[in-house]
């Protein structure tokens, strides 16, 4: 038998099917889609078989597969055809494709640890045999039935092997999986009017319809997700939903839990790899039917499936920016949508602009829950502008906040505070001669993190420890300049002293099961003022918060990127969905030094319809998207002269052969070094260009070989930096 293997190398050179032999002994395990071990020159490397090319025949020329790694099929026939989609549309390896579709534990050089429970049970045969006392006392443990080993808290390992060997126990292992979902009964809500219409909707008409659903916070989104995934359910059907950011993944999937029981799964960051590989193989055993998850879920293994879902489909983190494929995760649900003959629903409180665009077009279909489900208006917002404020006050709180904070810890409510920054302070200078601390791989300063005493680089993790005196001119001038969550929290304890302030950002949440931890005591009222980055705006859901307060608005605004605007709406919309939820009234206050920008005053209104049409009128000046489709093609190397010149090649490339591209660049990134990597861009703006991908391909083909240069291709890119 010879087949064809994908040898797991993600080198542009080697991607493509090689032969090999199967052995005798090992044709009767050979599947496509299952991982086998080949020799490669001098190495010995993982591949997945993709074809099964002659299966009577062997080759003298061909090498011998090694083993098999696998017997059950890692990638099924949709997984497989969808990474070569994957790869043509994202210029990719289809390596890359098909190992972003996997567990780390299935991946290249891993296997899968499989957890075991051990069991002891009698022996029927053990009648004629003599027992000592510790013998007895294991026997009547065990003689009602088999009886788990961490059960047999005071009985030694040597003492249970013993009774294994003379025949009077019998060891029996199963598999135990490290992530348990309970069964607990769960009264259904009712649904309102509008819930209904939209639920009726999608499950009348579900054929590779995909539908968005624009709906304002709090008017139960999640509720007609699960209304829908019944419905699909009694059909038999399967069902993905995605959300955007771990800190929502724990409240999302308690909510199923709570509906669907054991048919749940997930999928995301905050397991183990362990757990990861048990979920994994629980989906491809079609043990669960509904799988919850960040981005990656969208590869799941499920078979027959009825709906995909993308909740907070507005957010940049549904796109893969690094490494490659650059894909986004919409795309993929629509791609496998198409296979499965079913529909996807993407959710948002401030669609993008691009979604709404497709729905007025009648790409897509448009839906709506204009109400909160608990009848009451969306919260107050105030605008407090720190022109005014910063004469008045010496921190970074307004008086109007700090007066609303204190009536709602008088009224035993608790409030939410966003900051979209970590760290103590953004940077460390010298008042004395202006030495600022920069990273020495990356164009970028240092942020401080006052608990440890270190400098970080958020791109590159380089770290160093913070001392009194300045490196350059020797002076005891160190100032802390620019604001981190540290310093908030620290202005919060000296503002409110007997409060208990819980903060959140990466910093805090990096050990695993700390997002679950934080949101759930916080839910239980341990804490009374939640502070945290933008892992706090989106999807949590608390019936006691009746005050949001934002730091500084315009952290988001002042980024240089064309959807900077757009992402400071849907930011302070979404942080200012969390206030009021249950039936307490709920208020907003944020802080700006630019109270007049159009995403900052029509945030005060809740008027997204009023932000899609001033910013469409600027995209279409500009020529962005969705009137535009963009590429970046970032050019990066060691060498910034050499990586300048040919990125300066490639655009004269480009202009001979694409037609009617706007082409601009190559101008040095935003982030110009990072981890000691020069990087340039050169952005494309194109309605259609048929010879584009052409085009692209050649530019890849010829740097292939060339290990000076690196060049990624980014479609529709969510950042570029």
């Amino acid at each position: 038998m010879i087949v064809g293997v994908l040898v797991e190398l993600s080198a542009k050179a080697v991607d493509k099917v090689f032969e090999y032999n199967v052995p005798c002994e090992l044709i009767n395990d050979i599947k496509v889609g299952i991982r086998v071990s080949v020799p490669f020159g001098r190495m010995t490397l993982e591949g997945f078989v993709l074809e099964i090319k002659d299966s009577k025949t062997t080759s003298k020329d061909l090498k011998d597969i090694i083993s098999i790694v696998d017997k059950d099929i890692v990638l099924n026939k949709e997984l497989l055809e969808l990474g070569k989609v994957m790869r043509d549309k994202t210029l990719s390896t289809l390596i890359s494709c098909y190992q972003v579709m996997l567990p780390k534990a299935l991946k290249a050089g891993r296997c899968g640890n499989i957890k075991y429970d051990t069991y002891y049970k009698l022996n029927n045969n053990y009648d004629d045999i003599k027992f000592n006392d510790k013998q007895k006392e294991i026997i009547e443990l065990v003689k009602n039935g088999p009886v788990i080993r961490k059960e047999l808290v005071d009985i030694s390992l040597s003492s249970l092997n013993t009774l294994v060997k003379k025949g009077i126990l019998v060891e029996e292992k199963s598999e135990h999986y490290r992530v348990d979902y309970s069964d607990e009964k769960f009264v259904k809500p009712k649904l309102t009017v509008e819930q209904k219409k939209v639920v009726d909707e999608v499950i009348s008409n579900n054929n590779n319809n995909t539908y968005l659903l624009y709906g304002v916070t709090g008017s139960g989104k999640t509720e007609v997700y699960m209304e829908i995934i019944e419905h699909f359910l009694s059909l038999g059907k399967t069902s993905i939903v995605l959300v955007p950011e771990i800190s929502l993944t724990p409240q999302m999937i308690n909510r199923f839990e709570k509906r669907f029981g054991k048919k749940i799964a997930a999928i995301h960051s905050g397991l183990s790899d362990g757990e990861k590989y048990d979920e994994y193989r629980r989906i491809s055993r079609k043990e669960a039917s509904i799988v919850i998850g960040a981005r990656s879920a969208v590869f799941a293994p499920l078979e027959n499936i009825g709906i995909i879902i993308i909740d907070e489909e507005h957010s940049d983190s549904y796109k893969q920016s690094d490494p490659s494929p650059r894909y986004h995760a919409r795309d993929i649900a629509i791609l496998r949508s198409k296979y499965h003959n079913c529909s996807v629903l993407l959710g948002s409180a401030t669609p993008s602009l691009e979604s709404m665009a497709r729905a007025e077009k009648g790409v897509y279909k448009l839906l709506s829950l204009p109400h909160r489900v608990n009848g009451k208006e969306l919260p107050l917002v105030n605008i407090v502008d720190m022109n005014k404020e910063i004469r008045k006050v010496k921190g970074h709180f307004s008086l109007e906040l700090i007066d609303a904070i204190r009536s709602r810890l008088d009224r035993k409510e608790q409030v939410i505070l966003l900051l979209n920054r970590r760290g103590y302070s953004s940077f460390v200078t010298c008042k004395n001669c202006g030495y600022t601390f920069k990273c020495p791989k990356c164009d970028i300063t240092l942020t401080y993190h006052k608990s440890s005493n270190t400098l970080r680089c958020h791109y590159c993790g380089h770290g160093e420890k913070v001392y009194d005196i300045c490196p350059s001119c020797k002076e005891k001038a160190l100032n802390n300049l620019g604001v981190g969550t540290q310093k908030i929290e620290e202005e919060l304890n000296k503002l409110f002293p007997n409060s208990k302030v819980l903060r959140m950002d990466f910093d805090t949440t990096s050990r695993k099961g700390m997002h679950e931890k934080m949101i759930e005591s916080f839910k239980n009222q341990e804490y009374d003022i939640l502070l945290g980055t933008q892992m706090v705006a989106k999807g949590l859901d608390f019936s006691n918060v009746t005050l949001v307060g934002v730091i500084n608005a315009d952290t988001s605004l002042n980024i240089p990127d064309f959807r900077s605007s757009e992402n400071t709406f849907s930011l302070l919309s979404q942080v200012a969905g969390r206030s009021g939820r249950s039936s307490k009234e709920g208020q907003v206050i944020i802080q700006t030094y630019n109270p007049e920008h159009y995403a900052i005053s029509l945030c005060k209104k809740h008027d997204y319809i009023s932000f899609y049409k001033q910013e469409m009128m600027i995209r279409r000046d500009l020529k962005y998207p969705p009137y535009y489709y963009i590429c970046n093609i970032r050019v990066s190397g060691k060498d910034s002269n050499y990586i300048l010149s040919e990125a300066l090649k490639i655009k004269n490339s480009l202009e001979r052969n694409l037609y009617s591209t706007i082409i601009l660049g190559p101008s040095s990134s935003s982030l110009f070094k990072m981890n000691n990597i020069y990087r340039y861009n050169i952005i494309l703006k194109y309605k259609r260009e048929d010879n584009l991908y052409v085009a692209l391909s050649k530019i890849i083909e010829h740097y292939i070989s060339n290990n000076k240069i690196k060049v990624d291709i980014d479609f529709n890119p969510s950042q570029m930096i």
